[in-house]
This record gives structure tokens, C-alpha cells and sequence, in this order.
């Protein structure tokens, strides 16, 4: 039986899947992993402890199921790995895609004039998210970068890079089209990394993998296992979800969210969001349009510590207690807002309490919060692409909440598709991975639907409108 093992790397953990040629799941493993926060705006992990808990995860399944036929593999998307190719050791911890670190920098460069050119040629707007200001960030403040980079030895990606490089034994240095389109140093007009670029940013592109079309074959593991598929999370997720036209967008509800659609050409967005490469195969290059979030679902856990509450699943029984939030609104912009606002300097705000406010009520405008958020970023992708989004396909962790999915559609005014499987990222990298191996990729299982109530969502959209003013003020 054809199997290939698929590797979901994530924030918070890392989980891998095997998966066989009807898309069944024969098996799960998972390691978490942690954020560390040294100073205010800063997010960083462990490189090593990244790769280890992606050992950890295939060892576990290859020691019950035998080596598989192929592996596949899913990323969090816009941290930057740095490391020395004599050692293999990286020279510094881990920037993620949360860590605000070069908002500053980013801030004088857009002051500076370079914005539009960078969105010509990336579309994606300068802003600490990406790897790009991180890069000049490490060269210019870790002593050892800049030797390395002069003796040929520095090797910087985002972590499928990482990974491919400690599953192939340093043979292979490459990263896909998906993942270097979100690096901003990415000219995806030519799919090429670009000098001019790095300039922008006082980066280097020498120090850069190859890039790849997404269903490449990267390389292979000591022990034979090819590497058929490599993918951003987000891409992996779109994939997975079976969406191969536009129409409808896809939100993953992790720790931040991303809002992908594909878009018939390559658009350059107006309202606040990122043209990106949805991927590239031997039949061309999908383009999309995305919104990243960057606290999404990982508010909910804020809020149950602040409370004092279990964790973000007694968080929702508690906030089911209400019928409604009371008229307070939470704005979870613990580090700034994303899009489609873009605002490094907003901060978590709660606005609307009076003495009649209960935990219930926080409780319940967190989990409106999410949904908001999910909302503002839809209306901007139609106001793009100048159409409606008739469906949202659910993933992620927070996904399996039913309550969150209603709420979400109640919102929205319009169906939510939840995924039957939330290792979608995973199964989305393994149906890339099995076109090397069959004709015809296997379909995801079908997904349960949430139609929208009765309930006319413009008060509590109106609620969230005036807190989203009050928290950018």
C-alpha cells in the first residue's frame, strides 16, 4: 500500500500523518513546541528544537509503519531559519512570522518610498511579518552572520529549507514557490529571488535556497524516502480543501489565521492584503490572494489565562453561558493588528464593560473577536477581486469548535465548511506528494456545513467597528 508521510511543522507544534492513495489517515503523531518572547514585540524559537520535534514525529510513525513511500511537508510560514552549512548548527534563534523585532525598520523603509516597488514585485507590503527585514536584521546584529555570509557558509530559509537540509543530510538546499513568495525577497513576476530587492532591505539572496515548483522531488533521506511536496501551511491548507478555482476562501484558525482565494491572475491587493503564489506544479503557478491575522485563535487562550479559566475549550463552554457579549468588544491586537489593518502600533483593547459585564461576557466577545476578524478580511478580498466569496472552508485547531463555526457563519451571513480532518495543511502537502505516484490525487472527505441564522450580524459588526477605531486611536 502506497503511503506518504506528511509533516505539518507548526507554532505551537509539529504533527506528521500517514496518509495512503485514498487520502485516509493511518496514523498521528505530535510534539509541541515553544515560543520564546525575550523582549516586548520580539517571538523566536528554537531552530534545533524545531527539527528534533520533526525526528521525534516521523520516528514515532516510520518505528510502528516502515519507511513510506514519499514525504511531504507543510510549514509555518515567514520565520527565518539561519545556520552554518560546515555544522548545520543554526547561529541564532529562530525570528517567527509574529515577531515585530524590525517594525522600526520597516517603518522607515515604507517612510523612505520603497513600498510600491516592493508590492510590484512581491506583493506583499514591507511589514515585520516577513523574512526579508529579518534577514537584514540577522546580518546585522549577530556577529557571526556576516563571516559566514563572506566564506560561503551562511544558509538562511524558512523552515521547509531548515527541514530539507536536516532530511537530506545537507544534500539538498532548496525551499517551493509557495514559501519564498511569502519571503519578500521573491520576485514572483519572474520566480526568481531578486537583488534588487535585498537591497531594499541591506539583505543578501547568496545565502538563499533554491527556489522549486511546490510538487518538485527536493531530495532524499538517508534511508531512500524522497521528498515529493513542500508547501507553506497556509498554501498546504488551500490545497487540501480541494479548492482548485475562485470563488471561495479558505480561513485556517490557529494561532494567527491566514484567508487565502485564488485569483485567476496575479492581483496586486488595495485593501490592506498580499498577493502571494498559492503554488506551483508541472502545470504552472496558482496565484491567490491572502489576509494574515496575527492573533486569531490564540486569543482565546490569552483570555481563559487572564480569567482563569481551564483552557480555550472551558473558555467556550463559559462564553455559550450568554447569549451575546454584553456589549463589550475584545480587539486581540497583542502584536499590532494584521491585516487587513496593518497596524504595528495597535494594542489589546477591551472596550464596553460596565457593571454588569461578567467573565461570560469576555468570554464571549473573544470568540466574537475571531470571527470579526475572519470577517473584515472576506470583505476585503471581495472589495479586491471585485466578487462575492460564496463559501468559507474551515481548518485549524480552533475549527473543531462548533460553536466557533456558527458564530463564524451567523457573522459571515454565509455557509462555513469545517473541514472533517484538521490535519487539512498535511493532507493538502500528501495530495501534492501523491501526483508524483498516481494518476489522480485523491478528494478530501466532505466537510460539515454551518448555515447562518436568522440573526442580522450589523449590531455586533457595528460593536466591532467602533472598538477596532478605539484600539488604533
Amino acid at each position: 500500500m502506497t503511503q506518504i508521510l506528511a509533516i505539518d511543522q507548526g507554532t505551537t507544534n509539529t504533527k506528521a500523518v500517514l496518509v495512503d492513495a485514498s487520502g485516509t489517515v493511518l496514523a498521528r503523531a505530535s510534539a509541541s513546541l515553544t515560543t520564546q518572547y525575550p523582549h516586548p514585540g520580539w517571538a523566536e524559537q528554537s531552530a534545533s528544537d524545531i527539527w528534533s520535534s520533526v525526528q521525534h514525529v516521523m520516528a514515532e510513525l516510520t518505528t510502528a509503519h516502515g519507511q513510506p513511500d514519499g514525504i511531504a511537508i507543510a510549514n509555518q510560514r515567514e520565520t527565518l531559519v539561519v545556520w552554518d552549512a560546515a555544522t548545520s548548527q543554526p547561529i541564532c534563534p529562530a525570528p517567527l512570522w509574529q515577531c515585530r523585532r524590525t517594525a522600526a525598520a520597516s517603518a522607515a523603509l515604507i517612510a523612505a518610498g520603497h513600498d510600491p516597488a516592493v508590492i510590484a514585485a512581491t506583493g506583499l507590503g514591507i511589514n515585520p511579518l516577513f523574512p526579508a527585514g529579518k534577514l537584514a536584521w540577522v546580518l546585522h546584529n549577530i556577529p557571526a552572520a556576516r563571516d559566514l555570509l563572506a566564506q560561503g557558509r551562511l544558509r538562511a530559509g524558512t523552515v521547509d529549507t531548515w527541514l530539507l537540509w536536516n532530511l537530506t543530510g545537507g544534500q539538498a538546499f532548496a525551499t517551493d514557490h509557495s514559501n519564498a513568495s511569502r519571503t519578500q525577497l521573491f520576485d514572483t513576476r519572474t520566480l526568481t529571488f531578486s537583488t534588487e530587492l535585498a537591497a531594499i532591505f541591506g539583505a543578501d539572496i547568496t545565502c538563499l535556497p533554491t527556489p522549486m515548483p511546490s510538487d518538485s522531488r527536493f531530495g532524499e533521506t538517508a534511508q531512500g524516502a524522497p521528498i515529493l511536496a513542500m508547501m507553506g501551511d497556509s498554501h498546504a491548507a488551500l490545497y487540501g480543501h480541494g479548492i482548485r478555482t475562485a470563488g471561495t476562501v479558505k480561513a485556517t484558525y490557529g494561532t494567527g489565521s491566514s484567508l487565502m482565494t485564488l485569483t485567476p491572475t496575479r492581483v496586486a491587493s488595495t485593501h490592506g492584503l498580499s498577493g502571494t503564489i498559492a503554488w506551483t506544479t508541472r502545470h504552472g503557478t496558482a496565484h491567490a490572494l491572502e489576509g494574515n491575522i496575527t492573533v486569531s485563535a490564540q486569543a482565546a487562550a490569552f483570555m481563559a489565562g487572564l480569567l482563569g479559566v481551564k483552557d480555550a475549550a472551558a473558555l467556550s463552554d463559559l462564553a455559550q453561558t450568554v447569549p451575546d457579549s454584553g456589549g463589550v468588544a475584545f480587539v486581540p491586537a497583542l502584536a499590532g493588528l494584521g491585516a487587513p489593518w496593518w497596524d504595528d502600533a495597535a494594542k489589546g483593547t477591551i472596550t464596553g464593560m460596565s457593571h454588569a459585564t461578567t467573565p461570560a461576557h469576555l468570554a464571549r466577545a473573544t470568540f466574537d473577536a475571531i470571527c470579526h476578524q475572519i470577517a473584515d478580511v472576506l470583505t476585503a478580498m471581495e472589495a479586491d477581486i471585485a466578487a462575492p466569496l460564496t463559501t468559507l472552508s474551515a481548518d485549524g485547531g480552533a475549527s473543531a469548535n462548533p460553536f466557533l463555526m456558527q458564530l463564524q457563519a451567523d457573522i459571515l451571513q454565509r455557509p462555513v465548511l469545517q473541514s472533517a480532518v484538521q490535519e487539512v495543511g498535511a493532507l493538502g502537502a500528501a495530495a501534492m506528494a501523491f501526483t508524483h505516484l498516481q494518476p489522480t490525487p485523491f478528494t478530501p472527505a466532505a466537510p460539515r456545513r454551518f448555515d447562518p441564522s436568522a440573526q442580522d450580524p450589523t449590531p455586533a459588526r457595528a460593536l466591532w467597528s467602533h472598538a477596532l477605531r478605539q484600539t488604533r486611536a
